[in-house]
C-alpha cells in the first residue's frame, strides 16, 4: 500500500525505472469504512450467541464456546488451550458423543483457525463447524464415532489488535527484545526446519519467526495439546486466507510427502464437494498439493510440524476463498455464510475418511 501522499512520486519512480504496474485498489481506506459500516448495521446480539451475518469480536467467541458447554455438557467440553501473551483466554471445544462402548479411544480430528489476525474469514469457519455440530441434530452422527477439537482463534492479541488499531495486521503481539516491533508470524514458529526459508530473522518483518521455536506462547500450546493427543489425533486442519487453496506439507522445501496420493486424493474429494455446495462460484481445484510446490517455500508452519513431529500424516492447511472481497483479506460480511457453508461440505468429507479408515480399524476383528 502507499499513502495519498506518496502516490505520485510513487508512481513517476516506477515509471522511471521501467516498471510495469496495475492498481488493484485506488482506495483502500474506503474499503475498510464499508467494513466498518457493516459491523455497526448488524442488530444487538446477545452474549453467548453466534451469528455469522458479521465478526465477533474474541470475548464473543469464548461467551459463545462457554455457552455450549453449559448447554450440551453430554457432547461439549470445554479446555483451557492455553493463555496468550496478553493474557487472553484461548479455549477449545471437544464435541464427542463420549467413550466407546469397547473404550478404544476414538480418533480425533482437530481444527484450528485465525493463526494470522488479518485472516478474519478464518474463525467464523471454525465457529460454523462447531455450530453445525452442536446446534444440529441432523449432525450427530458425525461426532459418534469421530472426536471432534476446535479451537477457533489461535491468535487472540493479533485478532483483537486488528480490530483495535491495524486491520492488517498479521502477527502475535508479544514484545521483541530490542526492537520496536512487536510480535512473530505464528505460522513461522514451529520447529521443524524452523528458519529455513520463507522466513525472517527480523522483528519488524511480517513473517518475522522469532527468537527460537515455539517462542510465542500461542505455538506452545499448539504444539503441547497435540503432543499429549498424538494417539488419537488423526486429520489436523488449519483454517487460513486467502486464496482457494488446499495445501498439505512440504512447505519447508517444493518436495512431495512420500504419501503426497493420499493427501492429494483426499484434498480433491473435500475441493469438489466445496465447490459443488458454493454459490459464489468458490474452486479449489486449481490449487491442490504440497504448499512450497503450489504456494511458496515457508518453514515453520503448523502443517509441516503436525505432521513431521507430532505424528498427525493427513495435515492441511486451507487457505479460503477471498469471495467478493476488493481487498483479499478483508471479506465483507457478506462472505462469511455462503464461505462457511460450503466449506462445511468439505468438512464432511474429511469426516467420512477419518471414520472409515481409522474408527473400522479400531473395531475388535470377529
Amino acid at each position: 500500500m502507499v499513502a495519498p501522499d506518496d502516490q505520485i512520486n510513487f508512481e513517476t519512480k516506477l515509471d522511471q525505472y521501467g516498471f510495469r504496474y496495475r492498481i488493484i485498489v485506488d482506495n483502500v481506506e474506503s474499503i475498510l469504512e464499508e467494513e466498518r459500516r457493516e459491523r455497526r448495521a448488524v442488530p444487538f446480539m446477545s452474549l453467548g450467541n453466534v451469528t455469522f451475518r458479521s465478526y465477533m469480536f474474541h470475548s464473543e467467541q469464548n461467551a459463545y464456546l462457554k455457552r455450549l458447554a453449559q448447554d450440551y455438557p453430554d457432547i461439549v467440553t470445554l479446555e483451557n488451550f492455553g493463555t496468550s501473551y496478553e493474557g487472553r483466554e484461548m479455549l477449545l471445544l471437544r464435541i464427542s458423543s463420549g467413550p466407546s462402548p469397547n473404550a478404544v479411544p476414538k480418533p480425533t480430528i482437530f481444527v484450528d483457525a485465525g493463526i494470522h489476525a488479518r485472516e478474519w474469514i478464518a474463525p467464523p469457519v471454525a465457529l460454523y463447524i462447531i455450530q453445525q455440530l452442536v446446534e444440529n441434530p441432523s449432525n450427530a452422527a458425525l461426532y459418534e464415532n469421530v472426536d471432534w477439537a476446535v479451537i477457533p482463534c489461535l491468535n487472540p492479541d493479533g485478532y483483537q489488535y486488528t480490530q483495535d488499531q491495524n486491520r492488517f495486521w498479521r502477527k502475535t503481539r508479544q514484545p521483541n527484545v530490542d526492537s520496536l516491533c512487536s510480535g512473530v508470524d505464528g505460522n513461522r514458529n514451529f520447529g521443524y526446519y524452523w528458519m529455513y526459508a520463507g522466513a525472517s530473522s527480523e522483528p519488524c518483518s511480517d513473517t518475522y519467526a522469532g527468537p527460537e521455536a515455539f517462542s510465542a506462547p500461542e505455538t506452545a500450546a499448539l504444539r503441547d495439546w497435540i503432543l499429549n493427543n498424538k494417539d488419537t489425533v488423526k486429520l489436523y486442519l488449519t483454517f487460513h486466507s486467502y486464496g482457494s487453496m488446499l495445501l498439505y506439507p512440504w512447505g519447508y522445501d517444493p518436495i512431495e510427502p512420500d504419501d503426497n496420493d493420499v493427501l492429494y486424493n483426499l484434498a480433491l474429494s473435500v475441493a469438489n464437494a466445496i465447490e459443488e455446495a458454493s454459490t459464489i462460484g468458490t474452486s479449489y481445484l486449481q490449487y491442490i498439493g504440497p504448499s512450497a510446490m503450489v504456494l511458496y517455500s515457508a518453514a515453520g508452519g503448523s502443517d509441516d510440524w503436525v505432521k513431521a513431529e507430532g505424528g498427525v500424516d493427513l495435515s492441511y492447511t486451507i487457505e479460503l476463498p477471498y469471495g467478493n472481497s476488493s481487498f483479499y483479506f478483508i471479506n465483507p460480511a457478506s462472505d462469511i455464510l455462503p464461505i462457511v457453508q460450503e466449506t462445511w461440505a468439505g468438512m464432511k468429507v474429511y469426516h467420512k475418511y477419518i471414520e472409515d479408515n481409522f474408527w473400522t480399524d479400531l473395531q475388535p476383528k470377529p
